[in-house]
């Protein structure tokens, strides 16, 4: 209808909404809230493994006054973990050209592959930013690789909690403790690689390493 107003294209709402996230301040940094990678993929719409073929550098939308950019990445598409019931096979994947509003810059035309979560606009396409779980595979352990399949997936009811200071508390039965911050001053440690918040027949979800060696130092902490 003439003169009513334009509805801004779905992925164009979403860099308003990282922008109006973005701490102010000179920095002006991309800045991302913690997350296990379980819960990276229980709460993302698409989960792939792919290999990214070439970028090219488009417009966020159609309207000629929107300055801002978009970096459009072709992908060959390996295996789809998550979101068959939106998507079949994905082609391309977007993200900001603007590394403060949490652009991701991936290898193009190497022989790198990367684990990618991210969202599935209503138009159909898949945005990704610094604040999903990205990841090249070859760095992901094999309990990573397998519970992508089964694990993550199945134990999405759990709630994973990050602690950064002790005393570390729990305030449901259905939560885990995950201390790779507090003991390892990183986010992706030895907990995010090689354990699963898991969920058993009782409702308590507790940690599980499968056969891995125990660490006794890390159970005394979640397990007080």
């Amino acid at each position: 209808m003439p003169g009513s107003p334009r509805t801004a294209p779905s992925w164009v709402l979403l860099l308003r909404l990282l922008a109006l996230l973005r701490p102010p301040g000179p920095s002006e940094a991309c800045t991302c809230a913690p997350a296990h990678p379980q819960q990276h993929v229980c709460h993302s719409a698409l989960v792939i493994r792919a290999k990214i073929s070439s970028e090219k550098v488009v417009p966020a939308s159609a309207d000629p006054a929107d300055t801002q950019k978009m970096i459009r990445y072709e992908i060959k598409q390996i295996k789809m973990f998550k979101g068959f019931e939106r998507v079949k096979d994905v082609q391309y994947v977007y993200t900001p050209f603007d590394s403060s509003l949490c652009g991701v810059r991936l290898e193009v035309n190497s022989q790198k592959q990367y684990l990618l979560t991210g969202q599935i606009l209503d138009d159909g396409k898949v945005f990704i930013h610094l604040c999903n779980y990205i990841e090249p595979w070859e760095n992901l352990s094999l309990l990573q690789k397998e519970s992508l399949n089964h694990h993550y997936h199945l134990n999405c009811g759990c709630q994973i909690t990050t602690c950064y200071t002790v005393p570390c508390t729990i305030s449901a039965p259905n939560e885990c403790l995950w201390t790779d911050w507090l003991l390892e001053r990183k986010l992706y440690g030895y907990q995010a690689q090689y354990y699963v918040c898991m969920k058993h027949v009782d409702g308590i979800c507790s940690w599980y390493r499968d056969h891995l060696p125990y660490r006794k130092g890390f159970v005394d902490m979640i397990q007080p």
